[in-house]
């Protein structure tokens, strides 16, 4: 089953998006609301998954380096 917007109806999509996430919500810390509402580009059929889970990448990559420079960059 192809999981692209264009081969998918939006109920179908925010179908995928809430099984994909179902597993989570045993092992979350109050993340899912935020987590859910990622992927409301994809279901309005905006942006494929890929997209956003490349963006989400991007920026946590980004902070994870940010974090990786030391104590004194934190206080700016």
């Amino acid at each position: 089953m192809s999981l692209l917007i264009k081969d998918t109806t939006e109920e179908e999509r925010r179908k995928i998006v809430e099984d994909s996430l179902s597993g989570m919500y045993g092992n979350c810390d109050g993340c899912m609301p935020g987590l859910a509402d990622m992927y409301d580009d994809y279901i309005a059929g905006k942006k494929e998954l890929r997209e956003i889970n490349m963006e989400f990448n991007a920026r946590f990559v980004r902070d994870m380096e940010r974090e990786e420079r030391g104590s004194c960059m934190k206080n700016f």
